[in-house]
């Protein structure tokens, strides 16, 4: 398996973090979901995506990305699932061949790419990030609480700037705006609770944030509430901030009632950690700083 604690040369999650949702939805609104809710994306989609104006060109980038997923075990026909295509050709229409790309052969394809291209550089960290993703996530239910909520922490910071830039698209201009718009999404969730209420029933600080005092199963909870706001948002053409504000309640809302039907605990009655996000990343640098003392790793600092 593909190991991508470096992106680029950077670390994962600030690479992450420096994706801006312009350069990320560049990628997501091409990629497909099959009935079974497996991913992939159009080699004839991706071209353009890519700056690629000549499918010849970008073919031979294919032929490039296939030998190297060869060379690394995986099966070519699963990643690089060979399908043909109805297009228009003037009067008549003719069939032409094109590819369903898995998010490895995608990343394989970036990788192999013409590196002159900006737009290479910016594929090569979303489908990074999106192999890394599914690494963590097959293993997921491995992983200890601690990097859990890591995890889960991660991909809450892109989608919450996903759906900062989505909402403002909508009309959720003003500070004031936002800080409704985000309020009504906790306040479907949390039973009416908003953003002040959760703080105080955490007992936190003035300037600790809610989010780095979650659980993985309170954090999940709220990774869907924000995912499935952008989502609807983008896909409606939402207009207005008032709109926004009462689908993001809404969303929330239908959250809630889904934990609930399955017997799940409300989210404002789960456990705090005592541990914040920021105080799991410190001990995890520092162990990271003993085991390359030891000459086991190799840090950059």
């Amino acid at each position: 398996m593909l190991r991508l604690e470096k992106v680029n040369g950077a670390n994962f999650g600030d690479v992450m973090m420096e994706l801006k949702a312009s350069e990320y939805k560049r990628f997501e609104d091409i990629k497909h979901v099959r009935d079974d809710g497996t991913e992939y994306w159009s080699a004839r989609e991706l071209a353009p995506a890519l700056e690629y104006a000549q499918w010849r060109n970008f073919s031979k980038v294919i032929g490039r990305a296939m030998i190297a997923c060869e060379n690394s075990g995986r099966s070519v026909l699963d990643d690089f699932a060979e399908v043909s295509k109805i297009v228009d050709a003037g009067a008549t229409s003719k069939p032409i061949k094109d590819y369903e790309l898995s998010r490895y052969a995608c990343y394989l394809i970036v990788q192999n790419g013409d590196p002159r291209k900006e737009v290479i550089a910016l594929g090569q960290t979303y489908f990074a990030i999106q192999t890394y993703r599914q690494e963590v996530a097959d293993h997921f239910n491995q992983l200890d609480e601690d990097r859990r909520r890591l995890v889960v922490r991660g991909d809450i910071k892109q989608w919450n700037q996903l759906l900062a830039e989505t909402a403002h698209d909508a009309g959720v201009i003003t500070n004031e705006e936002f800080a409704i718009f985000q309020n009504a999404g906790y306040m479907g969730l949390y039973g009416g609770l908003d953003v002040d209420d959760i703080h105080k029933r955490k007992k936190l600080e003035v300037g600790q944030k809610i989010l780095d005092y979650m659980g993985s199963t309170e954090l999940i909870a709220n990774l869907f509430r924000i995912s499935q706001t952008e989502e609807k948002l983008r896909k409606d053409r939402v207009e207005g901030a008032e709109n926004a504000t009462s689908i993001h309640y809404n969303v929330g809302k239908e959250v809630r009632t889904a934990i609930k039907k399955i017997g799940g605990t409300m989210p404002e009655d789960l456990p705090t950690p005592e541990k914040s996000i920021q105080q799991i990343e410190q001990e995890q640098m520092a162990r990271l700083k003993a085991k390359a003392k030891k000459g086991k790793i190799m840090l950059d600092e």
